[in-house]
């Protein structure tokens, strides 16, 4: 077998040959020369590892080894690597706020306003009406004051940040006074204890799992303490026999002992989405007139816009924000700032915002449009499924994700499609490997599409996947 091994590998041209023979098919346009040279030394070590590998005359029989096999894979290989890694998706898994397939969708303005900073230069820190330097924040402070009645605001990358920037600035190397029922882990591993302890911040819990009171706070008070923090509980909640401190009292006491209190709300929102069918969440403007003085928040959740962490409260808090050296490491940028003040101005507008923010028209459209979106798929499909294929449409529910709304299952329609000869594994398979890809969910052996977090755009694609998928 060895001997067979060392023969087959004879076969396998030089790197210059096989290059040539690439050319001569293909010309010189589509790829450099150093990066042609890598894609037929790629080529060429598969190969060689399936050879060496291969356990019988039999499996080295089924190598590609001719020369126009060889000349295709390192097309292939030039195709893969001259793509973006960073590609489009539709999301048909029913979770609006996806970190995987990240989060919200920018609205139209948003983009376009995006696409336009970002392709010519812009006033970023530039005021015109005075010909002299500016804030890059102005344009979203102004309006993070009208809408959530804050004093003033900031805006970092994202909410870990704006958690950090502000326990660092105001309690760094003193207490920080927070509830046990409120240290949460939230995915990629942001956790409460871990931030304030990187922050330079003394973490004091106070309270049980299930039971704080204003007394627990009260009576944690010294010193050394600089903060007092409350912690919305975004992906999880305790039910039963709990007890929480209401802000308003929490707020009134740090305002008798002096202490500044800071609320994270994880994904704050801007609107009441409780007449929508959601639970009852506080929005910012509330959490603001409750008395607290420094609030954080997503800018790419329930608000719907680009990844941002968002800091709004008292005028004399925020500027010791802005002016801690901090604040520089973790500013946002120029297309943050254009697609934030965009989806900020959809909020100026109550009667347009829920069809303008993408994220808020999937979460509130009607349970009977979605049924329409998914009929409107299956009259594309009919007539182009082959045999042994079938699809329906059947009631599920849908969810926020990304920690917002943790108990909100929203009632969907999905539409179900099963093969004969696949399982539901490989059709889930089949459907991601298209360009572009559908992503869906396997449910009791049936692929799902559910179409709450499709858009109406996307049907056709989806149908010519179903075609090309039916016809593999």
């Amino acid at each position: 077998m060895q001997e067979e091994r060392l023969s087959t590998l004879r076969q396998l041209p030089s790197v210059d040959a096989l290059a040539q023979a690439y050319q001569e098919r293909n010309g010189r346009k589509g790829a450099s020369r150093p990066l042609l040279l890598e894609a037929v030394r790629g080529v060429l070590e598969l190969k060689r590892r399936q050879i060496l590998e291969a356990d019988s005359i039999e499996e080295l029989g089924t190598i590609s080894m001719g020369s126009e096999a060889l000349v295709t894979e390192v097309a292939r290989w030039l195709a893969r690597a001259q793509q973006p890694t960073l590609q489009r998706v539709i999301n048909a898994t029913g979770v609006i706020l996806h970190t995987n397939l990240g989060r919200a969708l920018l609205s139209r303005a948003a983009v376009e306003n995006v696409a336009s900073v970002a392709s010519h230069y812009s006033n970023l820190e530039y005021d015109l009406p005075r010909g002299e330097r500016g804030s890059r924040y102005a344009p979203v402070v102004d309006l993070l004051r009208r809408l959530t009645g804050a004093e003033d605001a900031l805006v970092v990358n994202n909410n870990a940040a704006a958690v950090f920037l502000a326990l660092h600035a105001l309690a760094s190397g003193r207490e920080v006074i927070v509830s046990r029922g409120e240290l949460i882990e939230i995915g990629g591993s942001f956790r409460i204890p871990d931030i304030m302890r990187s922050s330079g911040a003394i973490l004091c819990e106070v309270g049980t799992t299930n039971k704080t009171y204003l007394s627990d706070y009260e009576g944690a008070i010294t010193e050394g303490t600089a903060l007092l923090l409350k912690v919305h509980c975004s992906n999880y909640r305790i039910l039963g026999f709990t007890e929480q401190v209401r802000r308003e009292a929490l707020a009134q006491l740090g305002g008798e002992r002096r202490l500044p209190v800071m609320e994270d709300l994880g994904s704050g929102n801007l609107i009441d989405l409780a007449g929508y069918g959601m639970e009852p969440e506080p929005t910012v403007s509330e959490v603001i007139r409750g008395g607290i003085d420094v609030v954080t928040f997503s800018g790419d959740k329930l608000l719907g816009g680009p990844q941002a962490g968002i800091i709004v409260g008292k005028r004399r808090y925020i500027e010791m924000l802005k002016r801690h050296p901090l604040n520089r490491v973790v500013r946002i940028d120029k297309m943050t700032v254009a697609a934030l003040e965009a989806t900020l101005r959809h909020y100026l507008d109550p009667g347009s915002l829920l069809q303008e923010i993408p994220t808020l028209r999937m979460l509130t459209a009607s349970v009977q449009e979605v049924d329409r979106r998914a009929r409107r798929l299956l009259r594309r499909l009919k007539g182009t499924l082959t045999a042994g294929w079938s699809v329906g449409v059947q009631t599920d529910v849908s969810q926020v994700g990304a920690g917002a709304l943790p108990l909100a299952k929203i009632p969907t329609h999905v539409v179900t499609a099963r093969a004969a000869h696949l399982s539901a594994a490989e059709v889930e398979r089949a459907f991601r490997q298209q360009r572009p890809a559908v992503l869906g969910r396997v449910q009791q052996e049936t692929f799902l599409l559910d179409m709450r977090t499709v858009q109406d755009h996307e049907l056709p694609e989806i149908a010519r996947a179903f075609q090309r998928v039916c016809s593999q």
